[in-house]
């Protein structure tokens, strides 16, 4: 795998002041003790993270618990008083002695936590599929036409990546067994390409076999700026007719962080990736440079979702 991994993936959804509601999927690679320490690093993961309502944090490998902490620190010492963030994250997890963790990071006066947990990977006869288990988070916002959705992230083993992709539908399953939700997000980095899940092996997938599962970054999409790799690593599911008819037709966009904060290639490729401009049509995002496990890329994928006219 790439000595390269940090994805950088965003939705918008409307809110009733015109504004959106920005959530994003940031795969920072080894997250740990150096980078904390590397103040250039963290100077731009806070900048990335404040140009976010909500972010899903992966790659965290931090066995003291102290990423989130010293991130609460910078984003709500440096912001004004009215713009405060909160966090959850899950416990460390992996198998053996290698763990990560999920957090989503979150602005307190936009959206809260309903209710989170940690999907537990013990069906009989299917055990353990998962390298990492999704942490699932029910979001609420009053400010949104979708008042309240749940966000499934995943962070798959490239060798496993089809099983655990398959795996997805048992914790939708899972979830509604739980809570009383109609609109999912299923987001993060997939590996959901190339070697990794050829063409033969979708027809075992079933969160592409069925239809309800709205994919909208496209097989043959490069998620990657190695120009020896073209895959589609990294994908974005949505499910539920009312999150899915929220989507703006075209509204898709990319931000390039490289050039906005004037970072030379060479730093970039010490810490982050390197970020492509996106395309899309009608309404279906195919993006270019969010996030690949063995590519260099970081970029914004943006949707947005349509206004709550009874607010405006």
């Amino acid at each position: 795998m790439s000595q390269l991994l940090v994805s950088l993936m965003l939705l918008l959804l409307s809110t009733h002041s015109s504004l959106a509601l920005r959530i994003c999927s940031f795969n920072v690679r080894s997250f740990g003790e150096s980078k904390k320490a590397n103040c250039n690093a963290m100077d731009v993961i806070v900048k990335v993270i404040k140009r976010c309502d909500i972010i899903l944090l992966m790659e965290i490998k931090d066995s003291n618990n102290m990423i989130c902490p010293t991130l609460m620190e910078k984003l709500n010492g440096n912001s004004r008083r009215s713009v405060t963030y909160n966090y959850v994250i899950s416990s460390r997890l992996g198998r053996n002695t290698y763990k990560e963790q999920y957090a989503f990071l979150y602005k307190e006066k936009l959206v809260s936590v309903k209710k989170s947990y940690l999907y537990h990977d013990y069906q009989s006869g299917d055990a353990d599929v998962f390298s990492r288990e999704p942490f699932v988070v029910w979001f609420q916002s009053p400010y949104t036409v979708v008042k309240d959705f749940v966000i499934i992230p995943l962070h798959t083993t490239p060798e496993t990546s089809v099983k655990e992709i398959d795996e997805l539908v048992d914790v939708y399953l899972d979830v509604k067994r739980r809570w009383e939700a109609e609109n999912f997000i299923f987001m993060g980095d997939f590996n959901a390409g190339c070697s990794y899940v050829p063409k033969k092996a979708w027809k075992n997938i079933r969160l592409r076999t069925d239809p309800m599962f709205i994919w909208l970054i496209k097989d043959q999409e490069d998620t990657t700026v190695k120009k020896s790799t073209n895959c589609a690593y990294d994908r974005i599911v949505l499910r539920g007719q009312e999150i899915v008819s929220s989507v703006v037709p075209g509204s898709n966009s990319i931000f390039d962080f490289q050039k906005a904060y004037r970072l030379t290639e060479e730093k970039v490729r010490l810490s982050f990736c390197l970020s492509v401009s996106p395309s899309g049509e009608d309404g279906v995002v195919s993006p270019r440079g969010i996030q690949a496990t063995t590519g260099d890329t970081l970029g914004h994928l943006t949707l947005s979702f349509k206004a709550n006219d009874s607010l405006t």
